[in-house]
């Protein structure tokens, strides 16, 4: 081992991981150190409730993942990364017992939203078709890094982007296309009628349509564990089991990248108050599942679904995001759910599966969201609690307590709202640099935000080895 590291990474996520690996396959010598047993951060996989169910305790479909150019870039299909589709990306059904879609084909999603707003909705995605590869590239990064790769594309998304949800949606007359574009607002965890909602929900109906909504075999592990194994193949090391308080407790390196919260950076490299004015958000209340055997969707389409989103109504979308927000109790949550084991059967023994659903709640919730989360399951899927054999309940306090970075249970490391939305942790030209010339940031609360997709790590690699370079 040299005797200086180039660089030494803090934390073993997907974006940690990322930016080892760069940082390593462009011959610089590095050294990860993750405080738990195993890498992974939020793309784990375990046995949370009974042997041979393999649940992912945070991220379980990957939309932005399989379509990630910082992981296209690396042979993670080498390392046993394989992804495998469900017949239907996303499923929204309503009281009725229909559902609105999202698929490989665009024609089935739009009709899937009725006659009235099927050409709607065509209109709306069709110029990002067969684009995927550079709106990914432009929209996965800082907005001020240089010219977009297609400027045409980069700004017409960019004016639906920064729209609310709610607003882009209002080009849609029926309640099925707009409870369906709410809901993948939703994902920001923030009221969908806020700045840049809109933004979210666009790029992952592109992404169903052109990447699909896929999981890892295996479970989430499977993309930590390729990243880990291309790093060491790359001659990086990796110690997992060790926890860094302090700078000083870490070898001596020409850089420093954290993968973890601003605040513990901050606390970790001595940096005083440089990111006091950084928000954290809403959390979430997450229930893992074994059962006995599939969810019993009304809506047969939900049955065929990877995901199924459930809160029918743009209305009562906004209105459980928030209450989380504003810091009140759930009532009718807005819930996100995956059934993994639809397409990767060997998460669950024969005819069992794993399934899981979180709703949200205020930041640090001490409550227990079980019932209401349930009665919401039974209003689509009458008999869904007789299927339950065994469940694993994580509420703020459980997920801030199983990854450091989710500071109050904020699974996003960071609030979706006001200038956080596009300006996070804070306003730099290089967001991943920091006032210590040697120390760098690389977590989801920097751009391009929360997701298994790697690029903020990609972009802090970028910005290391400029750095190494030019010393």
């Amino acid at each position: 081992m040299p005797s200086m590291l180039d660089a030494v990474v803090v934390g073993a996520g997907p974006n940690g991981l990322t930016a080892a690996a760069e940082l390593a396959r462009r011959g610089f010598a590095v050294e990860v150190f993750e405080a738990a047993e195993t890498v992974g951060g939020g793309a784990r996989t375990e046995e949370l409730t009974l042997p041979g169910f393999r649940h992912d305790p945070c991220s379980a479909v990957h939309p932005l993942g399989i379509g990630s150019p910082a992981f296209n870039a690396m042979p993670l299909a080498r390392h046993g990364l394989e992804w495998l589709q469900p017949e239907l990306a996303l499923a929204h059904p309503f009281p009725d017992g229909s559902a609105a879609v999202l698929t490989g084909s665009v024609g089935e999603s739009a009709m899937s939203l009725g006659a009235e707003d099927a050409g709607a909705y065509r209109r709306l995605v069709a110029p990002y078709l067969g684009h995927w590869d550079t709106l990914a590239q432009d929209f996965l990064r800082t907005p001020w890094d240089g010219l977009p790769h297609d400027p045409y594309r980069w700004v017409r998304f960019g004016l639906h982007a920064l729209q609310p949800a709610t607003l882009l949606s209002r080009r849609f007359r029926g309640a099925k296309a707009r409870g369906l574009f709410a809901g993948l607002g939703a994902h920001a965890i923030a009221p969908v009628s806020g700045l840049g909602t809109g933004g979210v929900a666009l790029l992952f109906a592109i992404a169903a349509h052109e990447m699909g909504w896929p999981v890892p075999r295996g479970g989430s592990q499977a993309i930590s564990d390729a990243l880990a194994s291309y790093i060491r193949e790359q001659g990086g090391t990796i110690r997992t089991g060790t926890e860094v308080k302090r700078l000083d407790e870490l070898p001596p390196a020409r850089a420093y990248i954290f993968d973890t919260s601003p605040t513990a950076l901050a606390r970790i490299a001595g940096l005083g108050q440089a990111y006091s004015g950084y928000r954290y958000g809403a959390s979430c209340f997450k229930i893992d599942y074994a059962l006995s055997g599939p969810v019993p969707w009304t809506a047969k389409e939900a049955r065929r679904a990877g995901t199924v989103h459930i809160g029918p109504t743009a209305g009562e979308i906004n209105s459980a995001l928030s209450a989380a927000v504003a810091g009140r109790d759930p009532s009718v949550p807005f819930l996100i759910t995956a059934q993994p084991s639809l397409a990767d059967p060997s998460r669950a023994p024969e005819g069992r599966h794993v399934f899981w659903a979180y709703g949200h709640v205020p930041a640090g919730w001490e409550g227990d969201a079980t019932d209401v989360i349930e009665r919401q399951l039974e209003r689509f899927a009458p008999g869904f609690r007789d299927l339950v054999l065994a469940r694993a309940v994580a509420g703020p306090p459980q997920l801030a307590a199983r990854n450091a970075n989710y500071v109050g249970g904020d699974i996003a490391c960071g609030a979706f709202s006001g200038l956080q939305t596009v300006i996070r942790p804070k306003l730099a030209r290089v967001p991943y640099a920091t006032a210590h010339p040697a120390v760098f940031i690389c977590s989801s609360a920097t751009p391009p935000g929360p997701g298994v997709h790697g690029m903020s790590g990609h972009h802090a690699a970028k910005a290391v080895w400029r750095r190494l370079r030019a010393v």
